[in-house]
Formats: structure tokens, C-alpha cells, sequence
């Protein structure tokens, strides 16, 4: 890949060229936009790194005169921290991604990966031809799972070729691409000595010499119809009922909670004791803010939901900027810990924390009782646990603290005030939001509409039996059957990706767990999941960040991406979305809410395959 650098402080430019020079591209570097201008225009660019302030022409002026032109290779905007403006005019004038300076060059060099797989057809992050296979990634090449030790250029002319597997490639074109403007071109020779290389280190892997064959007259080019590699996937042998599924993974869950939680615990404490002796240092300090970051993310998953808050707690007062060396938030925090360690030796031995998690919520808002009891005997017949309120009023209050799966909202149409349907709507406007369904004695035309007006997932009418209604309701929770889906989790905290494993495993979905973001990229591409799961606070690398690195690559755009958070405030959830994200879970995690989400999800995008396919036939 060719790239054009367009920065005008040298230290910097040469130092991205050198990082990118060692990836195997190729860098051309220009000090002005004036420069990278005439570049362009003599050069065939796979790629432009271009900062926004410039001498002599600035870097959005650029950018809008190349695309005003018809240039239509990447563009990625190398601004300053604070420069939002700059952000959203460099994106408006065409631009497709950026990066903010001081950048990480990891993230540079994954965010070049992901602009480059664009094109007219999306690539994967690894590229194949037959037996062939290039990362890009880790610069490693293999045949038939033998690995290729080639050069740095033959690295790069087989980079090319698999790129444009369709193009044959003439020794001037391979030169323009893969040999920067400030170095002299080689002759012909040292191309077909590359050549010659290349096939012969093909050829010991088992490929037939021809792999790159020679188009007499034109070039060099891949070798068409390469035999393409079969994945086997095993198949599950059985398939467990919901209930035991559910059950073994919380019995595990809890088993590898209780043998690894103190250690976290015992960080706090020596923090707590530190502190009150006046010697909690830096490092310290950071470490406990860690570990109360990951209980307050995971401790409600096992039925702690008290001890979550008081963990979320201690992280606020080790995030604060004040130091905490003060005799008041000294005692506050020795307080919260000795009431963290109190709550989970209460918690921890009641076996019934968990029946919590077993069963979906089901919220009825009715003042009819003898239905009530007949809808209440059928959902606890069903393992369903009910909510019951008679008015709107309490209903949005039950619904803040037990957080329903499915509510069931009786509505009279001849009230006209109506104040369920109002409920109706604000439940459809959640995000996610939660199934309303209706039950009336009405049946007309107009009282259907007012239904679906307000964002009701059920029209259910009184004459039908509890059990009819209870199956209705059942079908708005989209029940989930098991499946083989792949699933890849990225979470800092290892406790939460073993209750995420547990959880999922047994309804015979495929997971691949990863701790640290900065491998995101080469095990996506390795794994290829049906859904990804990001965690949203993590250190370094972000789950919001990595969501962008998705959702810019082509070939992953639409890979359905949930998000956890134990942040769940108004302006985190806008950002998780405007970052891509299509739902998004808070912690502490409940088993039957994320195993619902997740089917949910996956559901949709069989049912739009399915779509597709009759639209197709």
C-alpha cells in the first residue's frame, strides 16, 4: 500500500514514515498542502495521512480540492486534541476518519488497516487467494499453513496483487506503487527478480510456479480460480432445556465468583488502610480505582446489586481530583469498604439471589384482580415473576427499580385520559426499549391504532384465556432457542468475561474472550463473529473507539455491536450510539437480560437474510 503523508513537522512525519516503512508501506511524505497537491496528481495514492494545519495550503482546503476533483481514495485527518470544529469540517469536506494528536501509533496503524480494506468491494482484514494468506496485521504470510519468509518488498507485491486480484500489474505500475517518489526506480530486473523470488518460496510451500502468472506483453498477475479453503464447524449433539441451561451457567458463574472476588476486596481494604495511614501512593491508588471499577461492573451479576453501588461508590472517590487525604473522605471510604465486605459475607451464602436472574420480569398494570390472579397463576406456572400495580404512577416507579422485561397494560378506551397509552409510548421510547402489550375489552378499528400509535407490541383482547395472554406475552420476549452463533466479548475485567462465557456456552454459542483491546483487530479478523460485545470503559483503547474501528472498515460495518456499560447517564448512551452500537446492556449484567438482547439481535439478522433470500428467489 502506497501511502502520502501530508505533515509539516519533520520530526513527526519521519517518524510516522519510519513506524509505517516497517509495516511494509510505502510513505511519501510532503511538508505543505501545495506539496501534497503536485504529489497526488503524479502519484496513484492507496491512502492520504493529512494534517489540518498546513503551510501554504491547509489541510481541509485539501481535502474538499481532492474530492471536488473526483480523488476518491481515504483520507485520514491527523488534528489536534481540542479542535472539534476541525473534526466536523474536515468530515464534511470529505474526509473519512481521524485521529487526534499526541495519536497512539497502534491505533494509527489499525486505523489505516481499516481505511485501506475500503474499496469497490470489501475485503477482510486477512487477505486469501486459494491457499494463500496475508496479514497485514502482523506481516506474516503463509501457504497451506506454512509460512513464507519473504522480504519486505515481496511482502508488499503480494499485498498489491491480493488487493487487486482481478488487475495485472505491468513492472512500471508495480514500481509506482510500492517505490516511493524520493527514491530512484529499479530496473526491470530487480521486478522480475522479486518475481522469480516470490514463486520460488510459493512453489517450496506447494504452490505451483505459475501462482503468479505472466501475462505476456502486460504484466504479472495471480493466478485465477484458485481452490478455495472449506471452514468445518462441529455440530451440538444435544440440545438442554432453557432452564437447565440457565442454571448451570449460573452455578458456575457464582462458583468462579466466590474463589476469585476477595482478591479485589483485599485490594481495597489495603487502600482503605493505606489512607488512613496517610501512605496511599500513586500506584496504589490506581489499582484499587481498577478493581472497584471492575466490581462495580460485575457484582450485581451474581445478586450483589447493593454491593455494585457501594463499589461504584469507592471508584468516584479514587477518580476524584481532590486528593483524598482528607480526614472526611478517609472515613467515607473506610466506611464504604468495611460496607462492601459486610455486604457480600451477607449475600454471598443466600442461595436465593439468584432465582432473580432464572425468570423474566413481567409488569401487569390492571385493576381487575380476578384476571390478575388468573395472569399471575399462569406466568409462575411458566417461571415468570410478576409485578403487580394498579396505576401509571406506580408502574413508572416499578419500572425504575425492577426494570421489566414485558409489561401488560390494561387500557379502557372509553377513559379518555388514557394515561396507559402515554405508558405505551414511553416504554417504546426507552432505549432499549421494553415490550408494552395491551389487554381491553375493546376491539374497533380506531382502538388499534391508538395502540400502535403509541408503540405497542400486543393487542390482546379480554375474552381470551390467562394462558393465550401469557403465550402472547412470552412471544413479545422473542423466547431464545439455541444456536451456534459466534460471539466475541472484549472486557477488561476477566470475572465479567467468565460470567459472559457461562452464561452463553451452554446454549452452544461460540465466544472468543479478550482482556486486552489492543489484539481487537487480529482476533476479530481471526474469530469473525455474528456479534460483537464491548465493554465501554476500558484503559488505553475504548469500547466506543473500537465500535468506529468497526463500523469504518467495510467489510464489518454491519456486525452488530452491543455494548455493556456501568454508565448508563444520557450522554453516554447518545455517544454509544453515534459511535454505532446497536443496543446496549448496563451493569451489573443480568443473565436473562443479555441472553434476550442477544437473540434479539440475532433474530433480526436472520430475519432480514431471510428477507433478502425470498426477495432474491
Amino acid at each position: 500500500m502506497r501511502i502520502l503523508l501530508v505533515e509539516d513537522d519533520d520530526s513527526l512525519a519521519q517518524a510516522v514514515a519510519t513506524v509505517l516503512s516497517k509495516q511494509n508501506y510505502v510513505v511519501d511524505v510532503a511538508a505543505d498542502g501545495e506539496a501534497g497537491w503536485e504529489l497526488v496528481t503524479v502519484c496513484n495514492y492507496d491512502l492520504i495521512l493529512l494534517d489540518v494545519i498546513l503551510p501554504k495550503l491547509d489541510g481541509i482546503s485539501l481535502c474538499r480540492e481532492l474530492r471536488r476533483e473526483g480523488y476518491q481514495m481515504p483520507i485520514l485527518l491527523l488534528t489536534a486534541k481540542d479542535s472539534r470544529t476541525d473534526k466536523v469540517m474536515g468530515l464534511d469536506a470529505g474526509a473519512d476518519d481521524y485521529v487526534v494528536k499526541p495519536f497512539d501509533f497502534q491505533e494509527l496503524s489499525a486505523r489505516i488497516r481499516a481505511l485501506g480494506r475500503r474499496g469497490a468491494s470489501p475485503l477482510p482484514p486477512v487477505l486469501e487467494w486459494g491457499n494463500l494468506r496475508l496479514d497485514p496485521s502482523s506481516c506474516e504470510v503463509t501457504y497451506a499453513d506454512k509460512t513464507l519468509h519473504v522480504t519486505a518488498k515481496e511482502f508488499s507485491i503480494l499485498e498489491l496483487f491480493l488487493r487487486n486480484n482481478q488487475r495485472t500489474f505491468s513492472r512500471s505500475a508495480i514500481v509506482d506503487h510500492l517505490w516511493a517518489a524520493d527514491v530512484d526506480p529499479p530496473e526491470d530486473d530487480t521486478i522480475k527478480s522479486h518475481i522469480k523470488s516470490l514463486r520460488q518460496k510459493l512453489k517450496a510451500a506447494g504452490a505451483t510456479y505459475d501462482f503468479i502468472e505472466t501475462v505476456y506483453g502486460l504484466g504479472y498477475h495471480l493466478k485465477p480460480n484458485p481452490q478455495k479453503q472449506k471452514s468445518q464447524v462441529s455440530e451440538k449433539e444435544s440440545n438442554p432445556t432453557q432452564q437447565e441451561i440457565f442454571l448451570a451457567a449460573v452455578a458456575k458463574a457464582r462458583e468462579d465468583f466466590k474463589a476469585k472476588v476477595g482478591s479485589r476486596l483485599t485490594v481495597l481494604e489495603q487502600a482503605s488502610n493505606a489512607l488512613k495511614e496517610g501512605l496511599l501512593n500513586s500506584q496504589l491508588r490506581l489499582h484499587a480505582e481498577q478493581e472497584a471499577h471492575k466490581l462495580a461492573g460485575s457484582l450485581g451479576s451474581f445478586g450483589f446489586a447493593r454491593g455494585s453501588v457501594l463499589a461504584e461508590k469507592i471508584e468516584i472517590i479514587l477518580q476524584g481530583k481532590t486528593p483524598i487525604n482528607q480526614s472526611f473522605l478517609s472515613q467515607s471510604f473506610h466506611e464504604l469498604v468495611k460496607e462492601l465486605r459486610q455486604e457480600l459475607e451477607k449475600t454471598a451464602t443466600d442461595e436465593e439471589i439468584f432465582s432473580e436472574q432464572r425468570q423474566n420480569v413481567l409488569l401487569i398494570v390492571s385493576k381487575d384482580k380476578q384476571i390478575v390472579e388468573q395472569l399471575v397463576k399462569e406466568a409462575t406456572t411458566a417461571g415468570m415473576h410478576v409485578d403487580i400495580v394498579i396505576n401509571t404512577a406506580d408502574a413508572k416507579s416499578a419500572i425504575e427499580s425492577s426494570s421489566p422485561d414485558v409489561v401488560l397494560v390494561e387500557v379502557n378506551f372509553s377513559d379518555h385520559t388514557q394515561d396507559n397509552l402515554q405508558l405505551l409510548t414511553q416504554l417504546a421510547s426507552r432505549t432499549p426499549p421494553i415490550p408494552g402489550l395491551v389487554f381491553t375489552d375493546g376491539n374497533n378499528f380506531s382502538d388499534r391504532l391508538e395502540v400502535a400509535r403509541a408503540g405497542g407490541r400486543g393487542f390482546l383482547h379480554k375474552s381470551m384465556s390467562a394462558k393465550q395472554i401469557l403465550e402472547l406475552v412470552t412471544q413479545a420476549l422473542q423466547p431464545i432457542g439455541t444456536t451456534e452463533a459466534k460471539i466475541m466479548v472484549v472486557d477488561d475485567d476477566p470475572r465479567v468475561l467468565s460470567v459472559i462465557r457461562n452464561l452463553l456456552e451452554p446454549w452452544g454459542m461460540k465466544l472468543a474472550t479478550l482482556e486486552d483491546p489492543h489484539r481487537f483487530w487480529d482476533v476479530l479478523a481471526a474469530f469473525s463473529p455474528d456479534l460483537l460485545i464491548l465493554d465501554l470503559k476500558m484503559p488505553d483503547v475504548n469500547g466506543i473507539e473500537l465500535c468506529r474501528m468497526v463500523r469504518n472498515d467495510p467489510f464489518w460495518r454491519e456486525l452488530p455491536v452491543l455494548f455493556i456499560t456501568a454508565h448508563a447517564k444520557a450522554n453516554t448512551v447518545d455517544r454509544i450510539f453515534a459511535a454505532g452500537a446497536d443496543d446496549w446492556i448496563s451493569k451489573p449484567i443480568m443473565g436473562s437480560k443479555l441472553i434476550t438482547r442477544i437473540f434479539n439481535r440475532l433474530e433480526r439478522i436472520q430475519s432480514i437474510k431471510r428477507f433478502y433470500t425470498k426477495i432474491s428467489l
